[in-house]
C-alpha cells in the first residue's frame, strides 16, 4: 500500500501558522505523502466564511507555496452548494485509486460527526483522524458516536497505511493557540497579528481590505 493522503477541510478564513504546523506535524507523524487543504464552499454547521472563495483560495495558495507536500484541492468551490464532506471523499478518491486517506479532523468535530451528512459512510472512503488538544475535554456525550469511535478505532498507526479506509486513529498532539476568528477580530481591531499567519497571507488580506468591516 502506498503512503496515506491527508485531508484537511475548513473555510480558512483566514489560513494562519496553526494550520501550517498541523499539516507539518502530521506529515511528520503519519508519514504521509502529502496533505491536501480543502477550502470549503459553503459550509452546514457554521456560518458562511467572510473572504471570497477567490480570496480564500488565493491566502492557501501564499501560505503553502514553500511546502512541496502541502497542497490544495479546490473541489468544494468548485462544485458550489453545501459543502458535504461525504462527496468530497468519494471525490477524491475516484482521483486517487486505491491509496489510504486519512480525514484529519478536532475532537469538537467529531463529536458531532453524527449530524454529518451521511456520515456514517465517512470511513467507507477514508480513515478518520481525530485531532485532540491535550488541554481539552475529549468526553463525547453522544451514544452513537462513543459506539462508533469503539467499533473502528486503532491505536496503530501502520493500520492507516495498510488499508485505504475504515479506521478512526486518536492523536494527542501540541497545538499553537491560533484562531482565523482571533485574526479577524486583530485586523478588525487594527491589532498585531505578524506572529499567527504568514507575511503573504498578512499582506494580501490588507491589500484586500479584509476583516476590516
Amino acid at each position: 500500500m502506498t503512503q496515506p493522503v491527508g485531508i484537511l477541510g475548513g473555510t480558512f478564513d483566514p489560513v494562519h501558522n496553526g494550520h501550517l504546523h498541523l499539516a507539518t506535524t502530521f506529515l511528520e507523524q503519519l508519514k504521509l505523502a502529502e496533505i491536501l487543504f480543502v477550502p470549503s464552499n459553503n459550509p452546514p454547521h457554521r456560518p458562511a466564511p467572510l473572504a471570497s472563495p477567490e480570496q480564500r483560495l488565493e491566502m492557501l495558495k501564499l501560505a503553502v507555496e514553500n511546502h512541496p507536500h502541502l497542497k490544495i484541492d479546490d473541489c468544494e468551490l468548485e462544485r458550489g452548494g453545501i459543502s458535504y464532506t461525504i462527496d468530497t471523499l468519494k471525490l477524491i478518491r475516484n482521483k486517487i485509486d486505491e491509496a489510504p486517506l486519512c480525514l484529519i479532523m478536532g475532537m469538537e468535530n467529531f463529536k458531532t460527526l453524527n449530524h454529518w451528512h451521511q456520515w456514517q459512510s465517512l470511513l467507507d472512503y477514508a480513515h478518520i483522524v481525530i485531532v485532540n488538544r491535550p488541554e481539552r475535554d475529549e468526553n463525547i456525550n453522544s451514544e452513537e458516536i462513543k459506539n462508533f469511535m469503539s467499533t473502528f478505532i486503532t491505536t496503530a498507526i501502520e493500520d492507516l497505511r495498510d488499508q485505504a479506509a475504515g479506521c478512526i486513529l486518536k492523536l494527542d498532539i501540541p497545538m499553537l493557540d491560533i484562531s482565523s476568528t482571533q485574526i479577524r477580530n486583530n485586523i478588525h481591531s487594527n491589532l498585531d497579528s505578524e506572529s499567527l499567519l504568514s507575511d503573504k497571507v498578512l499582506d494580501f488580506i490588507h491589500t484586500q481590505h479584509l476583516y476590516k468591516q
